[in-house]
């Protein structure tokens, strides 16, 4: 039988100790005790963030794929009725009809996939994640360049990076500090139907990477006097790299090029 660390490992587990940061990542997911939201969590582990979740939540869904912490769970929580602890893999839920909120410690090798769970979930409104700093800051553009996921879904979604958090806050140490990622769902996209679709064919043209620049990728759909006239009203040199146009920049040159 796997000893208790070496299974931690394997479902990538480093459960949050830091009570202060509990408190923060609660406070994002849910800051407004008038109207209290719908809560998911994703990978309650031993509760140190289901607890201030549960105070700020009218009703709380508390997902742990570990079935040896699911008892604990729900002992710790049995005199909370709002708290449903549910024993399974949170990506195998089904999102709630009605607007909804996630927050988590999230395991760090299954990040991509809860983050696209969480893309895709039409009634969320804000996810606050706590990720490796590095899957975060790339997220955000917080080390000057933007990822194609970040920019694809931007219209819809903002990213935002909302804290760092030391290594040593969690039990076992993972061997990278963590960040709080929040993706917050725009209440009206930044664009909608025809403007979306044609916006995704741009971003994903322009990050395919073939002509060695942003600008050539861009010319091999787009006329040239067409490309120069967005690069210039968006302010950009025509040897950009594709990672290093902020969606705003974006934005611009989808409006003339779609003009």
């Amino acid at each position: 039988m796997a000893r208790p660390t070496q299974r931690a490992r394997t479902l990538s587990q480093n459960f949050l100790a830091d009570r202060a940061t509990a408190e923060h990542v609660a406070r994002l997911a849910a800051p407004d005790h008038r109207h209290p939201p719908l809560l998911l969590e994703v990978g309650a582990g031993k509760g140190a963030l289901t607890e201030p979740l549960a105070r700020r939540s009218r009703e709380l869904y508390a997902y742990e794929i570990d079935p040896r912490l699911v008892p604990g769970l729900r002992a710790r929580f049995a005199h909370a009725p709002h708290v449903r602890v549910v024993a399974g893999d949170f990506l195998a839920a089904r999102p709630p009809r009605t607007p909804f909120s996630v927050a988590g410690n999230v395991p760090f090798s299954r990040t991509a996939d809860i983050v696209d769970w969480c893309l895709t979930a039409p009634g969320l409104t804000d996810a606050t994640l706590l990720t490796q700093l590095e899957y975060a800051r790339k997220r955000t553009g917080d080390y000057g360049r933007w990822t194609l996921l970040t920019v694809r879904t931007w219209p819809r979604h903002e990213w935002r990076l909302a804290g760092r958090v030391s290594r040593y806050g969690f039990r076992p140490a993972p061997r990278v500090d963590a960040g709080i990622l929040r993706i917050e769902s725009r209440p009206v996209p930044l664009l909608a139907g025809p403007a979306h679709r044609s916006w995704r064919h741009l971003v994903e043209l322009g990050f395919s990477g073939v002509g060695g620049s942003l600008h050539a990728s861009l010319r091999r759909v787009h006329p040239r006097r067409r490309v120069d006239a967005a690069f210039r009203a968006a302010r950009l040199d025509h040897g950009v790299l594709v990672g290093e146009v902020a969606p705003a920049r974006w934005l611009r040159l989808h409006e003339e090029l779609t003009a």
